[in-house]
């Protein structure tokens, strides 16, 4: 298995854990699994974690990634994702930037803590506007 989905201990938000090459297809997959068990659990929250993972793909496919793929696949599109990365990786900033200007809320990080920081407040906003 290249990836590993699981919920995070507080149950707040899904982690999804690359490990090796990433290509557009495992992540089309693993993304749509693990949006399934968000949908389950009612997470919309996701810890993207490839700090174990490089991004294998050319710039052509990660651009048909975020523009096409991800657009006919089974996916909560105002999902908030953290995109956490290993400090000296740069394989996965125009992924990050694709993302971004396809309309997704990804953000990338190389601390682990501040990811998941980021994501508790960002839960936390949502429920104090619910």
């Amino acid at each position: 298995m290249q990836y590993m989905i699981d919920l995070s201990e507080d149950k707040s938000y899904i982690i999804l854990k690359y490990f090796g090459d990433i290509t557009s297809q495992v992540a089309l997959v693993a993304t749509e699994e693990s949006h399934a068990l968000g949908g389950k659990y009612g997470i919309r929250h996701y810890l993207v974690d490839a700090t174990e993972a490089k991004n294998f793909e050319n710039p052509f496919k990660n651009y048909n990634f975020a523009y096409q793929d991800l657009e006919r696949a089974n996916i909560d599109r105002s999902a908030c994702v953290a995109l956490l990365t290993s400090p000296e990786d740069t394989s996965h900033d125009f992924i990050e930037t694709l993302m971004v200007n396809a309309g997704y809320d990804v953000k990338m990080f190389k601390n682990r803590e501040n990811a998941i920081q980021y994501l508790l407040a960002a839960i936390r906003g949502k429920n104090s506007t619910s």
